[in-house]
């Protein structure tokens, strides 16, 4: 029973990394659109 505990706190740690790693990669596409000379063709 433990380890299932020790698994899945495991998973949710893993889940929690990825979605900030998904937010800041985000944000970051986001900046580097509204810094970027726009495209005007």
């Amino acid at each position: 029973m433990k380890k299932l505990l020790i698994v899945a706190a495991l998973a949710a740690v893993g889940y929690l990394v990825y979605q900030q790693i998904a937010a800041s990669r985000a944000e970051q596409d986001l900046w580097t659109e509204a810094t970027s000379a726009p495209d005007l063709r």
